[in-house]
């Protein structure tokens, strides 16, 4: 069982002819039954329609019957939350928006605190991560077929958890007595017990063989909450100190040594110590890439596809605010997040820059001693920090998207100094999007760059997957 989902849009870039564009935004036809990520003309989520909404006036402390809305977490969704839960999915399944938007909007409009809307997050991503099971188990088929029926979704959530059931008005014909039957036949089921669509097996089984079982089963498992010590502002542990006097309880994660796990459900960014600006939320294996740089005080760095700047940030710590560091990106609303990140992070060697031709980067040849190539890619390997995209098959421009990767680093690469370092990464897990890269770049540039080494980190290690190549300029 799987649900067979077109892409959403994608930003890339692409040759007309004989030009080239920087990651040029195109736009894919959708089927309407098979996409679960739509929005408005404006882009923003759309609300429309007639479909069961949460109410926000709602108030749940001044309802005479609050005991019944309390938060019980053991026992399962309370009444309150159960509406807030439907409005969520009502959202990402009926009307196509994406699912951090709809987390967004309505912990926006609805005001809880941290440790409940943690503990909503986490049930329903586990329903979007499985979600073909729990289209199983509530006897669906069809994604058009769940969007008719998503109060099944939290129905069939409750009876697995062994929790108490909802009330599930407007179901009749709805088998009840033959849950149990259907989830243990369910558990059977390796793809959907792993939450696996059957795009994404076939996939992963062609590139990685025998090895693809245990990631599917790690990419199907909640994903790990980790921070960075911003080394300008402390030490890890002085954040770990300074975020348990404000109630987050943390851990050191062994083999990244700036990271720490958040163990605690925390409002990470109403904290003191984020407003400080003494860490930044980010995945650990994500941090090994930075720390793979090895960025020296004094030098000249490239961030070439910075985005917000994550490991922009790691980098400038990394050389102690000393030496430039060129943040580049083809998106100016993502560089000027870096801009605020950076201010509170106390980062002021980072120079944001726009790629608005082929020019621009023409202009930095050979022009600094390391540059990080970090690759648009499928991201397969943090698919379980965004559920909803595993119902979307992501085959369709894979091709395209390998083609995108050579291209950049053959490009990308010459801003380097002979001499100097290009780091290739990508957060995604399939050879032909990483170690096959980087034996195509070597066979084409023979003599003009060489392989110092590259590394991966898997799902199953407990980070994200990533992976990262080191080269060095020849001539």
């Amino acid at each position: 069982m799987s649900f067979e989902n077109k892409p959403n849009d994608k930003k890339f870039a692409r040759k007309d002819g004989d030009k080239k564009r920087e990651f040029v935004k195109k736009d894919f036809k959708k089927d309407s039954d098979k996409s679960f990520n739509r929005f408005s003309r404006d882009g923003k989520p759309s609300f429309k329609g007639k479909s069961p909404r949460f109410d926000k006036s709602y108030d749940k402390k001044s309802d005479k019957r609050a005991p019944e809305y309390e938060y019980v977490p053991h026992t399962g969704f309370s009444a309150f939350q159960l509406r807030l839960v439907h409005s969520i999915l009502n959202d990402v399944i009926v009307k196509h928006t994406s699912l951090d938007r709809a987390y967004a909007y309505w912990f926006k409009k609805v005001k809880i605190d941290a440790v409940e809307q943690g503990f909503i997050i986490r049930q329903i991503n586990y329903m979007f991560s499985h979600l073909s099971y729990f289209a199983y188990v509530s006897g669906l088929k069809r994604p058009s077929d769940f969007e008719r029926h998503v109060p099944r979704l939290t129905f069939s959530y409750c009876a697995f958890k062994g929790w108490t059931l909802p009330e599930l008005e407007g179901e009749e014909g709805f088998d009840r007595r033959g849950l149990k039957k259907r989830i243990e036949e369910a558990n059977e089921e390796p793809l959907l017990k792993d939450g696996c669509p059957l795009w994404l097996q076939e996939l992963g089984y062609s590139e990685l063989k025998e090895k693809w079982d245990e990631e599917r089963r790690a990419l199907g498992m909640e994903a790990h909450r980790f921070v960075r010590a911003n080394t300008l502002k402390c030490s890890r542990e002085q954040l770990a100190h300074d975020l348990s006097e404000e109630g987050i309880v943390t851990r050191p994660v062994a083999g990244a040594p700036l990271a720490l796990e958040v163990t605690s459900n925390s409002a990470l960014f109403r904290t003191r110590t984020f407003k400080e600006g003494k860490f930044e939320q980010q995945d650990a294996g994500s941090q090994l890439i930075g720390a793979f740089v090895e960025a020296k005080s004094g030098e000249r760095v490239i961030d070439a596809c910075a985005g917000s700047g994550g490991k922009t940030l790691q980098l400038a710590a990394d050389m102690q605010g000393k030496g430039v560091i060129i943040a580049m990106d083809t998106e100016g609303w993502k560089l000027d997040d870096l801009k605020l990140r950076a201010k509170r992070a106390g980062a002021f060697n980072i120079e944001p820059r726009l790629i608005d031709s082929t020019k621009v980067i023409k202009r930095m040849y050979e022009s600094a001693d390391r540059v990080l190539i970090d690759a648009p890619c499928s991201g397969l390997g943090v698919i379980r920090r965004m559920p909803d995209s595993k119902w979307r098959d992501g085959r369709e421009h894979l091709n395209e998207l390998r083609e995108i990767q050579h291209d950049i680093l053959s490009r990308y690469a010459l801003m380097a100094k002979v001499g100097g370092i290009v780091v290739y990464s990508t957060c995604s897990i399939l050879p032909s999007e990483n170690e096959l890269q980087i034996e195509r770049f070597l066979k084409e540039n023979e003599g003009r760059f060489e392989l110092i080494e590259d590394k991966h980190t898997l799902p199953s290690s407990g980070f994200d997957g990533f992976y990262m190549a080191k080269l060095k300029r020849l001539a």
